[in-house]
């Protein structure tokens, strides 16, 4: 009888699975008093994302940050939504948000528990910088983190998995 072998590793996409990125971006928008529907402004500036990635998966684009990616959404749907009002840093901020999302209720808790009987590690198409941000604001105890970013690769490119392994020294299955 065959056993599966013994998990040595988790490794967790980010947004929406570990952090609520949603509320968290609408709270942010919602400070600025922009006078928009602040819920279908995050919306579109999280639609913008898998066709901006699908370009880079294709080849139709370079290597391109999740930074910058979401800075070229933004400034598009600046655009869109008529704003005007806001300063250079102000852009720069809120496109940052992205590095201070909320966890959910019990991420942190159940992370911290899994922790002592697996690695646990991001596998995220967050960049670095980001993620090294999200886990310290959001308290988030990773033992390492791994991004698309140390690929070139975003998911579900095999790369990114198949990196995570080999990086850990593990056999992937």
């Amino acid at each position: 009888m065959l056993h599966s072998p013994k998990i040595k590793v988790l490794a967790f996409d980010i947004s929406g699975t570990v952090v609520d990125w949603h509320s968290s971006i609408v709270q942010e928008v919602e400070r600025l008093a922009l006078n928009i529907d602040t819920n279908q402004f995050t919306l579109d500036w999280r639609a913008g994302y898998r066709p901006a990635m699908d370009q880079v998966l294709s080849g139709q684009q370079p290597w391109t940050s999740i930074d910058d990616i979401h800075r070229l959404i933004l400034d598009e749907l600046l655009v869109k939504y008529q704003i005007s009002t806001l300063s250079e840093a102000q852009k720069n901020d809120l496109n940052f948000i992205w590095h201070r999302l909320n966890p959910w209720p019990d991420t942190v808790a159940a992370l911290n528990q899994l922790k002592q009987d697996y690695i646990i590690c991001t596998l995220s198409n967050g960049n670095i910088h980001l993620l090294i941000d999200l886990a310290k604001y959001a308290k988030l105890p990773w033992d390492t983190i791994f991004s698309a970013e140390n690929f070139k690769a975003y998911k579900p490119s095999p790369k990114t998995y198949l990196g995570v392994a080999d990086f850990l020294n593990i056999a992937p299955n």
